[in-house]
């Protein structure tokens, strides 16, 4: 055998080991499992990406159920027999209404529409109230902008959220909500000196909501109907 075919054999062993590597290595990587987008970054079921902030809304759904109807509808936080068998008739009527989700949703909207409300934010307040309520607020916030006055209120904590009532009446479903919360409220005059409240010291407020919705509705958040004071 001369030394030129030994030499082209020595580079061809050479090559043939270098593919294989390459290919094996690629190979490898190519059957490395990965995580579908049911799973988590380590592969573990149920892992959830965070999300962009989103508006709270008042829905009634909730997609993964906690437990037996019955039993999780004893445990929402009612003020009378009366007002259970009122959510029990909106669940017969509608199987998509969970009162947990609703519950959850309500304090979403009591912040945002009291924060709407001492902002003067007209639009905010139009895509969370009925005309009627929606209306009242409006003619509040026209008065205190004619005075000259503004709101800097500030909702410290919601302290309880109780069902007060609940019911269908001809196909539309209303739940009467009662929150109790602390709430530090200031109004100021146009050069902003302080002409009534204070930020140092927040007083309880209850409040009483109705929220209505129709049963059949494909829509499924909720709009506040009546607001009074407990």
């Amino acid at each position: 055998m001369t030394p030129e075919i030994v030499i082209l054999a020595m580079i061809a062993a050479f090559l043939g080991l270098r593919l294989y590597s390459v290919l094996g290595r690629r190979a490898e990587h190519e059957e490395e499992p990965i995580a579908g987008r049911f799973e988590g970054q380590q592969g573990q079921p149920g892992g959830v990406r965070p999300q962009p902030h989103k508006r709270p809304e008042i829905r009634s759904e909730e997609p993964a159920a906690r437990g037996p109807a019955d039993q999780r509808m004893r445990e929402v936080p009612v003020t009378s027999p009366m007002a259970e068998r009122g959510l029990s008739a909106i669940a017969g009527a509608d199987r998509r209404f969970d009162a947990f989700a609703f519950l959850e949703g309500a304090r979403g909207a009591y912040r945002l529409v009291l924060e709407a409300f001492w902002k003067g934010d007209k639009a905010e307040l139009r895509a969370l109230c009925d005309d009627s309520v929606r209306e009242s607020f409006e003619a509040a916030i026209d008065e205190r902008v004619a005075a000259g006055e503004t709101l800097d209120n500030k909702l410290v904590r919601i302290e309880d959220v109780k069902i007060v009532s609940a019911g269908i009446e001809e196909g539309v479903a209303r739940i009467t909500v009662r929150f109790r919360s602390d709430i530090a409220a200031v109004t100021r005059d146009a050069e902003g000196h302080v002409v009534a409240g204070s930020l140092d010291d927040a007083i309880e407020a209850v409040d009483v909501w109705t929220f209505s919705r129709p049963v059949r509705s494909s829509d499924p958040d909720w709009m506040l109907e009546e607001t009074d004071a407990g």
